[in-house]
């Protein structure tokens, strides 16, 4: 064999090598910075409750508010009043804008509350509202540093999009849950922002260290697929939809107005799903490295929403 022969045969298998450890590579160093949005989490749950009504609710609210009162990140405070079965309940959204060039949202979002009826065992809500708080100002971080010094993002509009009210008051019932998310989506049907929105990217409890994202089976189909070729590419094909699972979730309210939405939740947390609306709810149960894999999909779904 001629030198210059061993030296095409050795080429080609460097080449199949490369291929086949691409995903494993991109996996094993994710562009998201997951730590800094476990930080955020961190941070935001030792608020403690959150509860609508409850002394750590306003905490919460100042948290956020504090956060993104900075340059170019368009603040707006969605304050209402939902009708509970405990009465009239002050609530408020958040909504964070990044504009784009081009003509169309994307909407990233999340609650922050915690559950009304775990007010007594100190339900803190690490993942179950803070992991995915944290993920979003994570996310803002990135729009924020892409918007640097008041310029557009290249494609559409992203809006963070913070609810309130999403746990139920007494029993979760369509009308005893999701007041934050229901009260927006009428709002922008009548004012006719729902016709913008190109798509609602929803996220819930996806800090869980055993993270199994299942496939939410109410959610677009389409924005599935984007979701399943975003984790291929980084080759976190294991993380997403091994199961199916339909879940009432923030998502219903768009989807029921003909918005394209994902619910992307990871509905057991824990042994038997035993961490879920308990006080073992806490830090040491989320992982940042969850929160890369998540963060690192929502930018790549942005990127391909964009190309559309």
């Amino acid at each position: 064999m001629t030198f210059f022969s061993q030296w095409k045969k050795i080429a080609a298998v460097a080449l199949i090598l490369i291929s086949l450890l691409a995903p494993a590579v991109c996996a094993a160093q994710p562009h998201f910075d997951g730590a800094k949005a476990y930080e955020y989490a961190r941070q935001f749950a030792a608020i403690g409750p959150r509860w609508p009504t409850g002394p750590g609710h306003p905490k919460a609210e100042g948290f956020l508010r504090d956060h993104f009162q900075r340059a170019h990140d368009q603040l707006e405070e969605d304050t209402f009043t939902a009708n509970t079965p405990i009465g009239p309940v002050p609530m408020r959204n958040f909504i964070v804008r990044y504009p784009g060039k081009k003509n169309g949202v994307i909407v990233l979002a999340s609650h922050y509350e915690t559950n009304y009826p775990l007010r007594n065992i100190n339900f803190v809500g690490a993942n179950d509202g803070a992991a995915t708080t944290g993920l979003l100002m994570a996310i803002g971080d990135r729009l924020h540093a892409a918007s640097g010094g008041g310029k557009k993002l290249d494609g559409y509009s992203v809006w963070l999009v913070f609810f309130d009210g999403e746990e139920a008051i007494n029993t979760w019932s369509r009308s005893d849950s999701t007041y934050g998310s229901r009260h927006l989506a009428a709002k922008w049907g009548r004012d006719g922002t729902l016709g913008q929105i190109k798509a609602f990217i929803l996220a819930d409890m996806i800090g869980d260290k055993d993270l199994d994202i299942q496939r939410e089976t109410s959610s677009t189909g389409w924005l599935l697929a984007l979701a399943e070729q975003a984790a291929k590419r980084f080759g976190y094909e294991r993380y997403f939809f091994q199961r199916d699972m339909p879940v009432e979730d923030d998502h219903l309210a768009f989807l029921d107005r003909g918005v394209p939405s994902i619910d992307v939740i990871d509905l057991d947390y824990g042994p038997g799903n035993s961490y879920h609306h308990t006080a073992q709810d806490t830090m040491d149960k989320v992982s940042a490295r969850s929160l890369a894999i998540v963060g690192d999909v929502f930018i790549e779904m942005i990127r391909l929403v964009d190309l559309r």
